[in-house]
């Protein structure tokens, strides 16, 4: 139980609000490095100055857009969780710096024809500078203050079982913690002063209610897997008249971590629940296509345009093959064919058993390794793209033999196969390869909450924030 309990819930942010918030406050402080960037490069623009000439000679009308660019820059950042950690919220924003630097570098020399004037170095470069140094200055604070105690929404989480306990651990490994938990109620007297996760069991669901305005409770998370008692359903009734958040223990477990719970879901969980929410528009399914053939047509130009480069590069480190062809299992279970580039030695799997790629595989190569942290390897896989057996977002493809020994360990992994497999993904951002039994079910976990809540917006932030994972070489 908190000692200072927040005076007020006026300030206490949710999830979205902080996000909100977030995005809000990069956007200011890269209007404010815009600004810086065009008062200095105005004060070396010879005669002009910080003049109507000036903005009309020198400055071309994309420059205005570079604030918005900033924020695509950023979108690996805007993980709630993820800017509560200084060290990561730093990574982040050098890292965003360095990819924009990059990428306008590499327009700026390669048309070299253009007048110099329409591609300015110097107003960029002020952007950047400045721009990286606000939006630390805003990180910081945010951290510092936004995300203290006071801030906070105060919770208490209804049960002491299987449920609370997954629920209370998600709690204590994000950082800084999503909620200020005050303690658990559970009817069964048994349980009373007992503790789960460090937090104590202080009585039956009927404490509730007089718990509420004593410790300044915001948020009620229901985290019973069995039958729920009339009296607690009509105390939990009774609070939210008076103003508390009641979350089902499932739905806050998503919106936390970004994954579904499969460890605690029931057995006709797919019928009664998966199916239904994660039906689309038809809509949705065209765009969607229509996102896959122009990504792909874009992937299959940078894969022609590199396939020279990485091609002598494996012919010198470890001969031929280049490309290699594997099955995987795509939609529905369907098998098809994929090219990746080569990155394990020849005859990695000499005794034809499939095997995990593991951190540091002692089967890849030297090129292998480094393409394969930077997922160039998957490049030709832009053609199954256009073929129609991939699509830009979805679950890792797996091999068949792969998805017949989970489907025997892991609970509902078929599931994934209701949609195609994908070349980035949810579940690829968020958690990365998997190397065992516990971490496949972690990483499915992302995928089944990406099928259950797919759309088009959620395509696009997985692909704004595939850059960032690529640069930071985060593959195996």
């Amino acid at each position: 139980m908190s000692d200072n309990p927040s005076p007020s819930t006026r300030w206490r942010l949710r999830t979205r609000e902080r996000l909100t918030l977030l995005i809000i406050g990069d956007f200011i402080a890269a209007l404010s490095g815009l600004g810086i960037a065009l008062v200095f490069w105005a004060s070396t623009a010879e005669w002009l100055g910080f003049s109507r000439q000036f903005f009309e000679q020198r400055v071309p009308a994309w420059f205005y857009s570079l604030p918005f660019t900033w924020l695509i820059l950023l979108a690996e950042s805007h993980e709630v969780h993820r800017a509560g950690d200084w060290r990561q919220t730093v990574r982040s924003v050098f890292t965003a710096a360095l990819i924009g630097a990059f990428f306008y570098l590499a327009v700026y020399f390669y048309y070299t024809s253009s007048p110099k004037s329409l591609l300015p170095r110097l107003g960029v470069a002020w952007f950047l500078a400045a721009t990286v140094v606000f939006t630390l200055v805003w990180r910081f604070f945010y951290i510092r203050v936004l995300t203290a105690s006071r801030f906070l929404r105060r919770a208490v989480v209804i049960g002491a079982g299987k449920a609370a306990e997954t629920i209370l651990k998600a709690i204590n490994d994000l950082n800084p913690h999503p909620f200020q938990i005050v303690g658990i109620l559970d009817d069964d007297p048994q349980k009373v002063g007992r503790t789960v996760e460090g937090y104590p069991v202080l009585g039956g669901s009927e404490n509730l209610l007089e718990l509420l305005p004593r410790e300044n409770v915001s948020d009620v998370i229901v985290a019973i897997s069995g039958e729920m008692h009339g009296r607690t359903f009509q105390t939990l009734l009774d609070a939210h008249e008076r103003g508390a958040e009641i979350t089902r223990m499932p739905v806050a477990y998503e919106e936390l971590l970004g994954r579904v719970p499969i460890r605690l879901l029931e057995a006709d969980w797919i019928l009664r629940s998966f199916v239904d929410e994660s039906r689309v528009s038809g809509f949705y399914e065209l765009t969607k296509r229509a996102l896959d053939i122009f990504g792909g047509l874009i992937g299959i130009l940078v894969f022609i345009l590199i396939f020279p480069f990485l091609s002598l590069a494996t012919l010198l480190d470890s001969g031929l093959p280049v490309l290699y062809s594997q099955t995987r299992s795509g939609r529905r279970g369907q098998p098809y064919r994929i090219l990746k580039f080569r990155t394990m030695r020849q005859n990695a799997e000499a005794d034809g058993q499939p095997r995990w790629a593991s951190e540091s595989d002692e089967r890849a190569t030297r090129v292998g390794r480094f393409l394969r942290k930077a997922h160039l390897d998957e490049l030709p896989q832009f053609l199954n793209v256009l073929r129609g057996d991939m699509s830009l977002v979805g679950p890792r493809a797996e091999r068949p033999e792969l998805v017949q020994i989970f489907e025997r360990h892991v609970p509902f992994y078929r599931a994934r196969l209701l949609v195609k497999p994908g070349i980035t993904g949810w579940a690829q951002i968020n958690f990365g390869y998997a190397a065992t039994i516990e971490e496949t079910v972690t990483k499915l976990e992302y995928d089944l909450y990406y099928i259950k809540h797919r759309n088009l917006w959620l395509d696009i932030m997985v692909l704004l924030r595939t850059p960032t994972m690529m640069f930071g070489l985060r593959g195996r």
